[in-house]
């Protein structure tokens, strides 16, 4: 059997898989698939790579048996590693396929494509109209007996859905080795690794705007199944990993899931689950997480300091625990059933600053919080962006840290509360939403970064990934990493050591080290904190330096770690 695999990217509440991230759907699809036919040739291409070289994806997907479009874009955002796949592709290329049976699988299937924020999704109906198989349940599953029945399509029912991990261990194991054909392997890839699907705040409904809820009851994923999967993709090449596909991870086997709004975290086996990460992957560079709950935090204190304590003592610096805040106004918190009041959500943020602010040996605090915002929401008044402001300005002048602020319109999405409302509310404030934006990259963001990586920073193992211009884009892999912009041209997909000199709302500039003495201009060492005219003139005079020890004499002992012979 001959399968291909468009994994056209993925961005949900729970979950990441744009470049450099590799999400589960792909891998859980690969595996179902070798679950079944041990010998089928899986071909996996991104989104991108077709975008490169249409004619040669249109080649090999006619001559297959099965093509498998994979997406779902559900809070789409800004992204420097790929694009997600477009609602336009999806029905061209899909048009151009006449051979193979076709399937459309993933959240754009069952939930529907979100374009930008503060639009409407488009319904999964208006987007499967070239395919044999709309895989509106899980499609793994459904390839699984698609793959089980011999392709025939109307053996299949398109709405099945798994209860448990029963099958996923298998899938998760043998998919891992789709990896090896990921444009990113063996360079910054990261894999998204899920402990559970579904809300535990699903007993009260959830958020408003989330697709969490939907997915019913928790069901919790075995330790044990986790371990053997970061084995697998450990074993082909992946080093990266992010505990990221849940929407809380502080409430992962929490006790009372499913009884209480909020149920009691479980500290004993998240040890055990990230203890048994390390021993599956023993040299893995990264190791980050992303959900977590702020009620989690603010109304199991303890437990949650126990936790954070237990994931620094396992991970790797530069963590973000990402909380769903989504608004500071309380109006709007009761109206769409959020997770935490201000002061709340502002006590969970002390929590985790309180252990995690420790500055890590890659330069970056070990683990802060971020803060998400969601605008355009039930009730939701000019006073919304007065509160949401002010919430952040008392978190500022408060001396704590977040790493990032992430600030969006809603996107809503069919089978959510406010697919009802629509864009309506985000529409009537387009014009208080722009320019609370730029107030807010402008006199938090900045403050916030300076905090975070004060000038002189040295980060480590950062990954330059693209020129713009004479300029090259460079990130840390984690979590959410943090956009360096170094003012030169160098070689790419190479890992370096930078020193911060500037910051701007969302990234900052920094330069590569060591820096050869002899070959850097004036421009550039005029950026180095702590350099002043006269040390540069005295360099331009002194040029070329034969030892490190001549140039101590002009630099001092503090500035003479920036540079090289």
């Amino acid at each position: 059997m001959k399968v291909v695999i468009l994994d056209g990217y993925f961005d949900e509440p729970a979950g990441l898989g744009v470049p450099p991230y590799i999400d589960v759907y792909p891998r859980y699809v690969a595996g179902a698939i070798w679950s079944i036919e041990k010998g089928a040739d899986i071909k996996y291409f991104t989104v991108d790579e077709v975008r490169k070289n249409l004619e040669t994806f249109l080649k090999i997907a006619n001559s297959s048996d099965l093509v498998i479009f994979l997406g779902g874009a559900l809070v789409p955002g800004k992204y420097l590693g790929g694009e997600p796949i477009k609602p336009d592709e999806i029905r061209l290329w899909s048009s151009m396929l006449d051979k193979p049976v076709k399937v459309l699988g993933g959240p754009v299937a069952r939930f529907g494509m979100g374009v930008e924020g503060g639009k409407l999704a488009i319904p999964p109906e208006k987007l499967g109209e070239n395919f044999d198989l709309l895989a509106r349940g899980d499609v793994e599953i459904i390839i699984y007996n698609l793959v089980k029945e011999k392709l025939s399509v109307e053996k299949v029912d398109e709405f099945m859905l798994r209860e448990d991990y029963k099958l996923i261990r298998e899938f998760a194991i043998k998919g891992a080795k789709i990896v090896e054909q990921h444009p990113n392997h063996g360079l910054n890839l990261i894999a998204e690794i899920e402990t559970y699907r579904g809300c535990p705040r699903y007993v009260v409904g959830g958020c408003s705007f989330c697709i969490e809820p939907l997915y019913g009851k928790v069901v919790f994923r075995p330790i044990e199944d986790i371990c053997l999967e970061v084995e697998a993709l450990y074993k082909y090449g992946v080093k990266n990993f992010r505990i990221g596909r849940q929407a809380d991870l502080y409430a992962y086997l929490a006790r009372d899931t499913g009884k209480e709004e909020f149920p009691k975290p479980n500290p004993e086996a998240i040890e055990a689950l990230f203890k048994g990460i390390r021993n599956a992957a023993p040299k893995l560079e990264v190791l980050h997480i992303d959900n977590v709950n702020p009620g989690t935090v603010y109304h199991h204190p303890e437990e949650s300091k126990r936790i954070t304590k237990i994931i620094i003592k396992y991970h790797t610096p530069g963590d973000v625990a990402a909380f769903g805040v989504e608004s500071a106004d309380p109006r709007v918190v009761k109206l769409n059933n959020l997770k935490v009041m201000p002061d709340e959500a502002f006590e969970a943020i002390r929590i985790i600053n309180e252990v995690g602010a420790v500055r890590g040996w890659n330069g970056l605090p070990e683990l802060l919080p971020g803060i998400n915002f969601v605008h355009g929401l039930i009730g939701e008044t000019k006073e919304t962006y007065i509160l949401n402001y002010e919430f952040l300005k008392k978190i500022l002048d408060s001396g704590l840290m977040i790493r990032r602020i992430n600030i969006r319109q809603v996107l809503p999405i069919p089978g959510t509360r406010m697919w009802a409302i629509g864009d309506r509310i985000i529409n009537k404030h387009k014009k208080y939403f722009k320019i609370y934006k730029e107030k807010i990259r402008r006199e938090i963001d900045i403050p916030m970064l300076r905090r975070v990586v004060p000038k002189g920073t040295i980060l480590r193992r950062v990954f330059t990934e693209k020129h713009l211009g004479n300029r090259t884009l460079a990130r840390q892999i984690g979590t959410y990493p943090l956009l360096v912009q170094i003012p030169m041209k160098i070689e790419l997909y190479k890992f370096i050591d930078v020193v911060v000199v500037d910051h701007s709302y969302r990234s900052v500039t920094g330069l590569p080290i060591p820096l050869n003495i002899n070959k850097t201009s004036p421009k550039i060492l005029q950026l180095i904190p702590g350099m002043n005219k006269e040390i540069i003139r005295q360099i331009i005079l002194k040029k070329p330096f034969k030892t490190l020890s001549e140039l101590k004499q002009i630099v001092g002992e503090e500035l003479l770690k920036y540079f090289c012979i």
